[in-house]
C-alpha cells in the first residue's frame, strides 16, 4: 500500500469515528428517555465500534511505519491484533446483549415507539454512509474488514430497532424489542467468528488456506535438480504478505547452475502460489570431498590423499 492509499484510509476511518461519536450521544439519550433496550444495546454497540475503529486507526498508522531496529518485519502484525480485538469485542457485545434481552422478556418495560423509530432511521443512514466509505477499501485489509463488520452489525441492529419500533407503535408488542435485540446479538456474534478465526490463523503462523504446503513441496520436487525438500515453512505476516522458507537438497554441478535454479524456483513460487517473500537454502547433495579435483582425474580428493599417505 502506498502513502496516498494509507492517508486515504486514515481519513476515512477518522470520518467514520466522528460520525459514530455524534450519533452515539443522540442514541444513548433517546434510548434512556424512551426505555428501549434495543436502542441502549445498539448504543453500547456503537460505543464499542468507536473504540474498535480507534484501535484500527492507531493500528493503521503504526503498521505503516518503516521497519527499524528490532522490528525487522515492520509493524504489520499490529493490524492483525487490531482485527482480533475487534472480533472478540463483537462476540463480547453479543453475549451482553443476549443476557439483557433474556432478562427483558421476564419484565417488559413501557417503550416510546416513535422516538425509537426516528433514532433507528438516523442510525441506519449514518451506518450506510460509513459502509459506503469503508467497504471499497476493505477487501485486502483484515483490519478494515474488522471495522466494516462492526458497521454491518450496526446496520443490522438499526434495521432490527426499526422493526421493533414499528411493531411497538402500531400493536404495542413490547416483546419485539427484546426479540430484535436477540436477533441482532446473534448476527453480531456469528459475523465476528470468521474474523477471529482468520486473525488467530495469522498470529499462530498457519499457512494460508489458499496454499497447501504439501502441494508446494510436490511442486518444488517437480524440478529435476531438486532431490529433497527439508524444513518447508509457509506463514503470513499480514493478510497479503506471505512468507516461505525452505532447505532444498539439489544436484547442481556448478555455482552458476545453482544460482540459475534458485531464480527459477523463486519465480515459480511467486507465479504459482503468490508468495512474495521467499528464502531458499540450496545444499548440493555431493560433498566437496567427494567432488573430483580436476576433470582429468578419475579419483576424488579424499581418495588421492589416502593414496599419498600410504
Amino acid at each position: 500500500m502506498n502513502g496516498t492509499q494509507n492517508r486515504q484510509k486514515t481519513q476515512l476511518l477518522s470520518i467514520t469515528v466522528c460520525l459514530l461519536t455524534g450519533f452515539l450521544v443522540t442514541e444513548w439519550s433517546v434510548g434512556l428517555w424512551s426505555g428501549s433496550l434495543s436502542l441502549q444495546a445498539d448504543a453500547e454497540h456503537i460505543l464499542s465500534d468507536i473504540a474498535a475503529l480507534g484501535i484500527s486507526l492507531f493500528a493503521n498508522w503504526l503498521a505503516h511505519q518503516p521497519a527499524a531496529g528490532r522490528a525487522t518485519f515492520g509493524h504489520r502484525r499490529i493490524e492483525i491484533l487490531a482485527a482480533l480485538v475487534n472480533g472478540l469485542s463483537l462476540v463480547a457485545i453479543a453475549v451482553v446483549i443476549c443476557w439483557e434481552s433474556v432478562h427483558r422478556f421476564g419484565s417488559p418495560h413501557g417503550i416510546s415507539g416513535l422516538p425509537m423509530l426516528a433514532v433507528a432511521v438516523l442510525g441506519l443512514i449514518v451506518n450506510l454512509l460509513n459502509m459506503t466509505l469503508l467497504h471499497p477499501h476493505s477487501h485486502d485489509d483484515l483490519n478494515l474488514r474488522g471495522a466494516v463488520l462492526h458497521i454491518i452489525a450496526d446496520i443490522a441492529s438499526s434495521l432490527g430497532v426499526i422493526f421493533a419500533a414499528v411493531t411497538i407503535h402500531l400493536w404495542n408488542w413490547l416483546w419485539a424489542d427484546a426479540v430484535m435485540s436477540l436477533v441482532v446479538a446473534g448476527f453480531t456474534g456469528l459475523s465476528a467468528l470468521p474474523l477471529v478465526r482468520e486473525s488467530l490463523s495469522i498470529l499462530l503462523e498457519y499457512a494460508p488456506k489458499s496454499i497447501d504446503p504439501d502441494v508446494v513441496e510436490i511442486s518444488l520436487k517437480s524440478f529435476p535438480q531438486v532431490l529433497q525438500v527439508e524444513k518447508l515453512y509457509v506463514w503470513r505476516i499480514s493478510r497479503e504478505q506471505v512468507m516461505l522458507c525452505a532447505h532444498l537438497s539439489v544436484d547442481c554441478a556448478t555455482v552458476e547452475e545453482r544460482d540459475r535454479l534458485l531464480g527459477q524456483l523463486q519465480t515459480h513460487l511467486e507465479q504459482s502460489f503468490g508468495i512474495n517473500e521467499i528464502t531458499l537454502q540450496l545444499n548440493n547433495h555431493k560433498s566437496w570431498a567427494a567432488m573430483p579435483i580436476h576433470p582429468l582425474f578419475k579419483q576424488d580428493l579424499v581418495s588421492m590423499l589416502s593414496v599419498e599417505n600410504k
